[in-house]
This record gives C-alpha cells, structure tokens and sequence, in this order.
C-alpha cells in the first residue's frame, strides 16, 4: 500500500503535524463546497486552518493538489475489500468511488480540477501517479485473490480495469450528473467482472 505521505514533497525540518494536515484537509474540502473551486485559495485554506500558507506549501504544490487529495482520496486508507468473489469486491470498491464522486465537494471541485489537470500535463502525471497509486494497489490486491480463486488470468490489465472503473463513475455521477442509485455499484461490478472472468 502507497503511504499517503508518498503524495507530498519530502519534508525538511521540524516532522509534520497530523492535526494540522487534517485541519488543511477539511479547510479545502469546506471551502471548495462553500465558494466552488475557482474561489478556493490557498491563503483561504490556511486561514481556515489556522496554519501559515508555507505550512499547506510544504505538503502540497498547490491548489490542485490539496483539492484532489481532499475530495477524491477519501478511501485510499480503507483495506482493499474480500467479499469471496470478484463482482462482490468490484461492487465494494464502487461504492466508495461513488460516494467520493457524489459528495457535494466532488461536485464542486471536479469541473475546475479537469481545467487544471488539461492545462498542465506534469500535474495531470503526477496525480495520476502519486495520487491514484493507493487506488491502484487496492485493486491489485483484490485482483491478486481473483487470479488465486481461478476467476480471472494473471495478466488482465489492471490499469485499464482501474480506468473503466473509475471512468465509469466519473461518467455517469460525476460529468453527467445522475443521482446514483443503489444498485449502480453492483450492475457496473458486474459489468466489469463479466468482460474479464476466465470463461
């Protein structure tokens, strides 16, 4: 599993207090549901933090970083699911991605996150691999007992599964804006699970 301290630049001096990052954490994830992401500022973030802005520029490089991390990593800390079956974790590890992108913040900073991610490909690069890393390592562990139980080949492409699965989601709750209901974390598992099953 990918530490979340992996995320930020290495820190020099004094160590980092956890309060403080949780602190900045919700400070982002408040205001962004507050005044929308174009209107989120870092000084604000601090602010409400009660931290100095050199204090939220040692941990992140910037807005885009702090947001993202804020809102759609919500779920990287949980244990990777083991329901028994593929469909059963797939379906588990949905129901976290919907809520992350069903959440009001999610809403509110997508929209601004995907200008900036489009503008700026180094950032879009290292979000993809600092941030999406601890994702990616819950998946492979849930594919890993799959592959042990015979329900799929070792070599499906875990990356592209990841993609389809969070595609989906970003699609249908994210960028479109349907209200998600309770069976769509269980019909895109099974959907998922049916296109790489060994048959």
């Amino acid at each position: 599993m990918v530490s979340p301290m992996s995320s930020f630049p290495s820190s020099r001096g004094r160590p980092r207090d956890p309060r403080s990052h949780e602190a900045i954490v919700s400070a982002a994830t408040e205001l962004v549901v507050e005044v929308g992401y174009a209107a989120t500022s870092i000084g604000a973030v601090a602010a409400r933090a009660g931290v100095g802005k050199d204090t939220v520029y040692r941990r992140w490089r910037g807005k885009p970083e702090l947001v993202f991390e804020a809102v759609f990593t919500t779920t990287d800390d949980v244990p990777a699911p083991d329901t028994g079956t593929l469909a059963g974790d797939l379906t588990a590890l949905l129901r976290g991605l919907v809520e992350e992108f069903h959440a009001p913040a999610a809403a509110a900073a997508l929209p601004g996150l995907l200008a900036d991610f489009a503008a700026d490909p180094v950032l879009k690069a290292r979000i993809r691999s600092d941030f999406l890393a601890p994702s990616k390592e819950r998946l492979l562990i849930v594919f890993e007992r799959a592959v042990a139980r015979g329900e799929i080949a070792a070599d499906t492409p875990v990356d592209l599964v990841l993609d389809t699965l969070a595609g989906a989601v970003f699609f249908h709750v994210g960028l479109v804006g349907e209200h998600p209901g309770r069976q769509l974390a269980g019909r895109l598992a099974a959907v998922i699970a049916k296109g790489i099953e060994i048959r």
